[in-house]
């Protein structure tokens, strides 16, 4: 049997995919520092064990651990992995970084969760706000073997599968790839401008427009807007007189070379800040 080890498994991702692998057709061990992170995990029937004596037999380690510390802690546990096992990560950063330990026998798998999209059919109460997914709402995922053999791929995918469920596709993709999805699309860029997008709310409300009714308006423009320029409504546009306050504004709130943020080098800045330890 596949023997599965959850790094930070009462943490915020680690709870989630510790709570959707209970019941899976592998076996799971649990590791988790902090007393608050082991009674969180007490209700799902865990109880977690030490790194030392899980880890040398894992053939998968799931590494639910924030970003800023992944590479200190995989490289101080790296004498512990079995050889040819895989390391999941949770996310692009680190991998992408070269923070984890240097062993040409590890395998290195990344899974990130696309969430639950603005468009899609959900009708039950519990799906329509489960806004991260993992819980109720279906969603779609984006996976990479960064190095290892494609019956590794088959396996983490599976697990992948497993951890973010329910899953409508699992997209493939590489490290490179997923790096420009986050940190650039999804928080540089995506992030930023919803991040307006509010402040600008705000100052509505500041001028006199009722919260309420600000809210309901922009919110209901992003959804019918999103659905315009995402094709979910073919043949459908934005008025002429839309498409030249999007022409003229863009000149005064963005800078001509926006777009820089998808170059390498930008790339690599960014994920030096979230993989970076902070003092």
């Amino acid at each position: 049997m596949t023997k599965i080890v959850i790094l930070g498994a009462g943490g915020k991702m680690g709870y989630r995919c510790s709570s959707n692998l209970v019941g899976s057709p592998w076996q799971v061990a649990h590791v988790e520092v902090s007393a608050a992170g082991q009674e969180r995990l007490k209700p799902l029937g865990i109880v977690c064990q030490p790194a030392d004596e899980v880890l040398p037999e894992a053939d998968v380690v799931i590494l639910a651990i924030p970003d800023n510390v992944i590479g200190r802690a995989t490289n101080q546990l790296a004498h512990l992995f079995k050889p040819g096992a895989i390391l999941v990560a949770l996310d692009a950063a680190a991998p992408f970084a070269g923070e984890l330990p240097d062993r040409a026998d590890l395998s290195i798998f990344v899974a990130h969760p696309c969430h639950p999209s603005i468009f899609n059919d959900e009708n039950d109460p519990q799906a329509r706000r489960d806004y991260f997914g993992g819980v109720a709402a279906k969603q779609s995922i984006v996976c990479a073997l960064m190095r290892g053999p494609e019956s590794h791929y088959e396996l983490a995918v599976a697990i992948a599968q497993r951890m973010y469920a329910p899953v409508i596709e699992a997209h493939r993709a590489t490290v490179d790839q997923m790096a420009i999805l986050e940190p650039v699309l999804s928080e540089t860029i995506c992030a930023t401008c919803l991040t307006v997008i509010r402040e600008a709310t705000d100052e509505a409300v500041r001028r006199g427009v009722p919260k309420q009714v600000a809210h309901d308006f922009i919110l209901g423009h992003l959804n019918v807007e999103l659905a315009i320029l995402f094709d979910q409504m073919p043949g459908v546009r934005m008025s002429d007189a839309a498409n030249r306050a999007v022409e003229r504004a863009k000149k005064e709130i963005f800078v001509p070379d926006w777009k820089k943020v998808f170059e390498p080098a930008a790339i690599e800045e960014s994920i030096r800040m979230i993989t970076q330890v902070e003092a």
